[in-house]
Parts: structure tokens; sequence; C-alpha cells
């Protein structure tokens, strides 16, 4: 009699524009014959209770797509093992982050949050924002930070509205135009090293040397062993912290101490013209080794109440 052949464990993948990374991890999961298939998700308009096919999905795009956040986070309800976790990502911040690193014992830099510039239409200042102190004490901000400093968005990523300062009034010139957005002021670290980690699975970390003004990687050992050493358990302490299974994080080095300046890029570039080919394969083949085990273990989706998911308010039999 022949043995019924077994239905493959399903990886779903949710991408944005980019090219290279998605087909190739597709690719090398499928080629591995390994119990499990990898494809794009494809979505309608879901409805509580509709049968969710993957057993893993991977988000690369949710932060610019809030319908996917929406989905996700139904979806790692129903049991399904999302990367990355979207309900810290939902809450994260580069405030939070900051504190979160010295909670670890990790170093960072000297951090403040700033009240927003504007507000939406129906925020009143004398009444909306009451708990606010006005005006804002800059030169107590200054003090406490120093100078040069960073401005930078405290929800922001791709080094999209961050400025270097050097004085206050450059401070203020580029805090009086940042509308809506709540923004940090971050002591600059002036490096020795400047290390981007890419972390999959919790556990696998790469650090790469990395040039922030030139944005590029490049290969070759460049930490010494004590140094490597630190800088893995910090950023595997640092995504178990925030429960991320895919992230990069950066750490600048001055005096011998790694500070953590930006480790919550839970869609991190993964483009192989980024990374180049040594670190694209690394990012290919660790994805696809992580995403197949969690695969492979058993889905438990929350038992319904009823015959509709999460239906009724009233006692249970």
């Amino acid at each position: 009699m022949s043995k019924q052949k077994q239905t493959p464990k399903r990886i779903g993948l949710l991408v944005g524009r980019e090219w290279s990374w998605p087909p190739a991890f597709i690719e090398e999961v499928n080629r591995r014959n390994a119990g499990v298939v990898a494809e794009f998700v494809h979505l309608g308009a879901p409805t509580l209770n509709d049968d969710i096919p993957w057993d893993v999905v991977v988000d690369r795009i949710s932060h610019e797509v809030p319908f996917y956040r929406t989905w996700l986070k139904h979806a790692a309800v129903r049991g399904v093992k999302v990367i990355n976790n979207p309900f810290m990502w939902t809450a994260d911040d580069k405030f939070f982050g900051a504190t979160l690193a010295e909670a670890n014992g990790i170093a960072s830099p000297k951090t403040i949050v700033l009240p927003n510039k504007d507000y939406i239409p129906g925020i009143k200042h004398d009444e909306s924002l009451r708990n606010l102190e006005y005006p804002l004490d800059w030169q107590a901000v200054i003090q406490h930070i120093g100078l040069p400093c960073i401005l930078k968005d405290a929800h922001g990523g791709g080094w999209r509205d961050v400025y270097v300062c050097h004085t206050l009034d450059e401070l203020l010139h580029h805090y009086d135009r940042c509308g809506l957005l709540t923004m940090i002021v971050q002591e600059f670290i002036e490096w020795d090293e400047f290390v981007r980690c890419i972390c999959i699975g919790r556990e696998h970390v790469m650090p790469i040397k990395y040039d922030p003004k030139e944005r590029k990687y490049h290969e070759g050992e460049f930490l010494d062993p004590e140094m490597k050493e630190l800088i893995v358990t910090q950023a595997r302490k640092l995504c178990r912290a925030l429960s991320y299974d895919m992230n990069s994080l950066e750490f600048a080095i001055r005096d011998g101490v790694p500070y953590a300046i930006d480790f919550m890029n839970p869609a991190p570039d993964f483009d192989i013209n980024s990374l180049g080919p040594t670190f694209f394969e690394w990012a290919v083949q660790t994805m696809a080794d992580v995403t197949i085990a969690l695969a492979l273990e058993e889905r438990t989706p929350p038992k319904p109440k009823s015959k509709h998911l999460f239906a009724g308010h009233g006692r249970s039999a």
C-alpha cells in the first residue's frame, strides 16, 4: 500500500519593491526539499475565521502597508509564526529602544525625546497640551546631550529625517521643520569603529564593518575576538528582548565601549547590491535555516469558542 503524501508546511513572504532577496530565499527553501515550501502571501479581504495556509510568515513591508500589519497581528493570534513580532513592531520607537538597551546593561548614547513641533487639526495648544511644559528648556537639552548631537525621527528608518547638529541654532532650525514627527535628540558618538550586525533567528549574528558615511559594507575581519564576542552577545540580547528574528543592529565603538545606536530595524536591508554577494548569501541561507525549522514545529492556534473564532462574549458552557 502506498504511503499518503504529507502536505508540506508553508512559508509565506510579504514584500514590497525589493527584487533580489525574496526570489533567492524562496528558491533556496524550495530547493532543499525539506517538506516545506515558500511562496508569496496573497490576501484579499480576510475574515476572522478564514483558513490561514501559512505556518510562518516573513514580513518585509508592513511598516509601509498598515493593512498587512493589521492582518499579521490576527495571524499571530491564530498560531502563525510571524517574523517579525507584529505587536512589538507596532510598539517600538527609538526612545524605547534606548531605554531597553540600558535596562539590559548595554551602553546607549544619551537620549532625550522631544514634544512634537506641530499637531493634527483639532489639537488646541492651551487645552489639549496642558501636560506639556512650554517653552521647552533648550539649554538644558544641550547641556545634557552635548554638541554635536543627532536629531532623528523616533519612528523613522532608512536614514530619513536624521540631522547632525553642531549648534543650538542648527538644532532648532531642523526641529522647527519636523512637523508632526516625534523626534529624539541623541549624543553624537565619535566612533573609532562602526559595526552593523545582521541577526537572524535571535541567535545567528553576522558583525560587519560598515561605513555610515558611504553607507557601505566591507568584508574582512576587523574586530579583536573579545570585542566581537561582546557585540555578538549584546546583539543577541537585544533581539531576544525585542522578540525579533530578523534585525540589523548598529554599534559605534568609542574608547573600547560599543554603544548601541540603532538596533530596531525589523525589515533590514537584504539587497545584494548593499550587502554584497558574501553577506547576501549568508542572509538567504540563514533565513532559510531558521524559517524551515519554525515551519516544521507544531502550530497551535487557539480553539474557537463557537463555530466562529472568538464569537460570543457570554458565559461558556
